[in-house]
């Protein structure tokens, strides 16, 4: 048993399970998902050569390429640390928040995670990326037998350029798809290439304030090439690309192609008097790993993207 493993034994953790989280932390800090580096490839043959859009783009492949390697984190910003979790009917969830918790505390002393979690009030670094909030738990039961986890590392720079729009507005137009395609579109003009770019966005239509985050953040836990089931939303997507695409922003702001990645669309039921379009942007170290876990042993059974 490894030292680590005994540590959560200690604590009274599930061993298997918590050396199955930590390893999940250590694959999402490091490796960037097989989907993500296709289209920054694809993204870095298709600028000018020589053009400051290629070369940003190589550097943000050679640094996909060093971090894998070497087992480091991809990004000085280990970001909002996102847990997305499904769990049997019955499963404890409590004990699952524990060791996930004492598995990003692990992460952190070992160089996985950067210390990136500081008191709002004080402004002091906790050293170990938890406390109120931190790191961020979203449990959903289901009737499947195995436990799903998928983390998602959220970087303050791409957190930044988040937008929320209200529909109508008066330069934006009305409670319409034109409407919301051109808040998602202003979104990216107001970034300029800001939040690390090139950006891949997640979006929600409808919903409240808070569930519109909510919702557009769980657009970014889908696969890149991987369209709406919504035949609308799918085209929606498609053309917010490509659009965005012929701003002339390009990666980083430096002009080119590539401003966007990929755009991925959902929607919630709203109330009549709202209609808000909640937009998630996410930089390029699109940082999302996932596992399924034998519920019985805490072990590893796949490991996802």
């Amino acid at each position: 048993m490894s030292a680590t493993a005994q540590q959560a034994e200690q604590t009274a953790i599930d061993p298997a399970l918590y050396e199955t989280i930590l390893e999940l932390i250590r694959r999402t800090s490091a490796i960037l998902p097989d989907d993500v580096v296709r289209a920054v490839t694809a993204a870095e043959a298709s600028e000018e050569k020589g053009s400051n859009a290629e070369v940003a783009l190589n550097i943000i492949g050679c640094n996909i390429g060093l971090a894998k390697e070497k087992s480091a984190p991809l990004c000085q910003d280990t970001g909002t640390i996102l847990f997305y979790i499904h769990t049997p009917v019955g499963y404890d969830q409590l004990t699952l928040e524990e060791a996930a918790t004492e598995a990003v505390r692990e992460a952190t002393r070992k160089g996985y995670l950067r210390q990136n979690s500081v008191d709002s009030l004080t402004g002091k670094n906790s050293g170990d990326n938890t406390g109120p909030g931190s790191p961020v738990f979203h449990f959903h039961q289901w009737r499947k037998p195995h436990v799903e986890i998928k983390v998602m590392l959220k970087g303050g720079g791409c957190e930044n350029m988040n937008a929320q729009y209200s529909l109508p507005h008066p330069q934006l137009g009305g409670r319409d798809l034109a409407g919301v395609e051109n808040a998602i579109l202003d979104c990216v003009l107001q970034a300029q290439g800001q939040g690390c770019g090139p950006g891949i966005l997640g979006v929600c239509i409808g919903g409240d304030r808070g569930s519109g985050y909510a919702v557009a953040k769980e657009q970014l836990l889908r696969l890149l090439d991987e369209p709406s089931e919504d035949p609308v939303l799918a085209e929606l997507e498609n053309r917010v690309v490509a659009k965005a695409n012929q701003s002339g922003i390009g990666p980083m702001g430096f002009g080119g192609k590539t401003t966007l990645l990929a755009c991925k669309i959902g929607k919630a039921n709203r109330l009549p008097a709202s209609f808000f379009v909640s937009i998630a942007y996410m930089c390029w170290a699109y940082r999302r790993r996932g596992v399924e876990i034998d519920a019985a042993s805490g072990r590893a059974a796949a490991w996802l993207y």
